[in-house]
């Protein structure tokens, strides 16, 4: 009989954090048309997202970084801006956790809005800073993961002890 606590319970979690990062780094690179492009949600944050929400035990900080610098390479921005926003982003979580005792799907919700927002607002500055570019367009892709956040909840929910 397995315990929760067993090394093959926590190497199957660890296996299912990274598939899910897999899955959700070749959604995020999967061709679409130029206009559905711009409604493409942020998978990868929102992944991270919901890992640092519900296994802040495996999915920390330096997880934040790696995730950020592969979205950096996948998408082709300036390599460090998308991992210093994710970096941005756990932070705030780790220190909203501290303030919630229990954590439902609104709060969650809530959290995960959040973060998505701080996660693109950050990356809005450092994109005017270093490029001095704004890209209105991505607020499409940031309404879209808001509102399809209870997918990813939907999806990984059932893994989570």
């Amino acid at each position: 009989m397995a315990y929760p606590d067993s090394d093959h319970a926590n190497g199957l979690l660890h296996a299912v954090i990274v598939l899910s990062f897999i899955i959700a780094s070749s959604l995020s690179v999967y061709p679409l048309s130029p206009s559905m492009a711009t409604l493409r949600p942020m998978i990868m944050i929102m992944v991270l997202i919901f890992w640092l929400l519900f296994q802040p035990r495996y999915v920390g900080i330096f997880s934040a970084f790696t995730i950020g610098l592969i979205a950096d390479l996948l998408m082709d921005t300036h390599l460090g801006q998308q991992a210093f926003s994710a970096v941005v982003v756990a932070l705030m979580i780790k220190v909203s956790s501290i303030y919630i005792r229990q954590l439902n799907t609104a709060s969650a919700w809530i959290i995960a809005g959040l973060g998505l927002l701080v996660f693109q607002g950050s990356l809005w500055i450092l994109q005017m800073f270093v490029q001095g570019v704004f890209v209105a367009q991505s607020i499409f892709s940031l309404l879209m993961s808001i509102i399809s956040w209870p997918l990813v909840l939907l999806v990984l929910r059932k893994f989570v002890r």
